[in-house]
């Protein structure tokens, strides 16, 4: 209503990663719950030290809450900031706020947080923000009075434009701290939330949840959407058998979020559930605001890619649900936008119904002896197996094969972690009976994985790993 340009920070980054963000934005207000005051704090100092001379500080707004310490709310206050409703009463009830004069005017900026080092801002505008607010709840079937629990982080995306979109049903936000299996069922039994988005790393820690942090069965049907990787079969299918709906959505920062959906067919009904689960695990068709979404050639950039399930191309989108651009960043803008199309920048089929499914990442394509390995083939299969709790592969180099597939792995935490080369050995073993034998990965490596802020994997970090390994030795035997 003032004409401000919304930039939601993730908590999660460190200071000097936030310092960069609020500079590149020009950010003239800062507004911060109470719990992260100190980081704002940090931020601010670590930009005045590189300003030489040059800082004009952000007006600092303090959001106050009742559940946490007040001695931080106390310390807040003390250094300058301003509470949040003291801050709201020093406004003009009487102002007479205008629309944008344009559609095409910035609404929001959000940053990348994918793989990369040096985040992006994405610059997303009125319109667009519009039609994602209302196709949401269309293509999901929402209604009025919905309950939703915020386990997708706001500031990803703009909550994938959910935060207007409750607004537009009268819906209900219920929020959490902090996002654990405990909470999530807690609150679907004691506000009997209906719908919650999550990141497949989400839906692994609610369907591998110990028994005392669940309330089973569901004391009704629990809408979930999930987007942000592309989910393992294994793990929508333990979602749907603990009486989750899960709808499977793709997207990116740059398309408001999810702008693709795998539309349910009611002939899959009748299909065995682990079907279901593969079929659900697609990317699938165009969401309703979208003007085009294809799969074309990384070679020709021509939409000639077959309908076969098979030949891979990257995936493009065209539309209303598109960013404006990256801020500052023309070299970006030129790459990204090449020959009219948004480039995803992900390595996809289409199949004979017309679904799209990733493959991959174009950084992330293994090629073994010529031949093109999904990393995420092999993911999904790895998942299936009874020790894994998580799940990564990259490429490592190889003495006989150039490169071949090298598996990051978590275990359960049940799993006895005392043999490791057993262990590898029997998920070699369980691998080969589920792939063709040159996607089996030749070496395992068990520990936690290096997430970025937002939960996704940094395959870099791993691809730097599997580096220091160095090759796989060919066999003297």
């Amino acid at each position: 209503m003032c004409g401000a340009v919304i930039n939601p920070v993730n908590i999660r980054l460190n200071a000097s990663t936030i310092a960069f963000l609020l500079g590149h934005s020009q950010s003239a207000t800062v507004i911060v719950d109470q719990e992260f005051f100190t980081l704002a704090e940090d931020s601010l100092k670590i930009m005045k030290e590189k300003s030489q001379g040059h800082f004009n500080p952000p007006l600092l707004v303090v959001v106050a809450d009742e559940a946490c310490d007040p001695e931080a709310l106390r310390y807040a206050l003390g250094q300058g900031a301003i509470e949040y409703e003291k801050f709201l009463e020093s406004g003009d009830p009487d102002f007479a706020w205008k629309p944008p004069q344009d559609e095409w005017q910035s609404i929001a900026l959000g940053y990348t947080s994918g793989t990369t080092a040096s985040p992006k801002g994405v610059v997303l505008h009125h319109r667009g923000a519009y039609l994602m607010s209302l196709c949401n709840p269309l293509v999901w079937g929402m209604n009025e009075g919905a309950i939703y629990l915020w386990t997708l982080p706001m500031f990803h995306c703009n909550g994938w434009c959910f935060t207007w979109a409750l607004a537009a049903l009268c819906g209900t936000n219920i929020c959490l701290r902090q996002v654990t299996a405990k909470g999530v069922y807690s609150a679907i039994e004691k506000h009997g939330v209906t719908h919650f988005c999550a990141a497949p790393v989400v839906l692994n820690t609610i369907v591998n949840a110990a028994p005392e942090d669940t309330i089973l069965a569901l004391p009704h049907v629990v809408h979930v959407m999930t987007a942000g990787a592309a989910p393992p079969p294994a793990v929508l299918f333990a979602m749907s058998r603990k009486g989750f709906r899960v709808t499977h959505t793709y997207g990116l920062s740059e398309t408001y979020g999810p702008s693709t959906i795998c539309a349910w067919k009611p002939e899959w009904d009748s299909l065995p559930p682990d079907t279901q689960a593969r079929l659900n695990a697609r990317q699938g068709v165009r969401y309703t605001t979208l003007e085009c979404l294809d799969v074309i050639s990384t070679k020709t950039g021509e939409p000639v890619v077959p309908a076969d399930g098979k030949s891979m191309g990257e995936i493009v989108m065209r539309g209303n649900v598109v960013m404006k651009g990256y801020l500052k960043n023309p070299k970006a803008n030129e790459e990204t936008f090449a020959n009219g199309w948004f480039h995803s920048g992900d390595l996809g089929v289409k199949h004979q119904d017309g679904y799209i499914e990733i493959k991959d990442r174009s950084k992330d394509i293994i090629i073994s002896g010529g031949e093109n390995i999904s990393s995420v083939e092999v993911e999904n299969s790895l998942y299936l197996h009874p020790a894994v709790l998580e799940a990564s592969v990259v490429a490592r180099a190889d003495e006989r094969w150039g490169e071949s597939p090298c598996a990051f792995v978590t275990l359960k935490p049940e799993v006895n972690k005392s043999d490791e080369q057993w262990l590898a050995e029997d998920i070699m073993k369980f691998c080969k009976s589920k792939m063709p034998a040159y996607w089996v990965p030749k070496s395992v490596v068990f520990g936690p994985l290096p997430k970025t802020a937002t939960g996704k994997i940094q395959k870099h970090v791993l691809r730097g790993k599997a580096q220091q390994l160095g090759p796989v030795k060919v066999s003297k035997l």
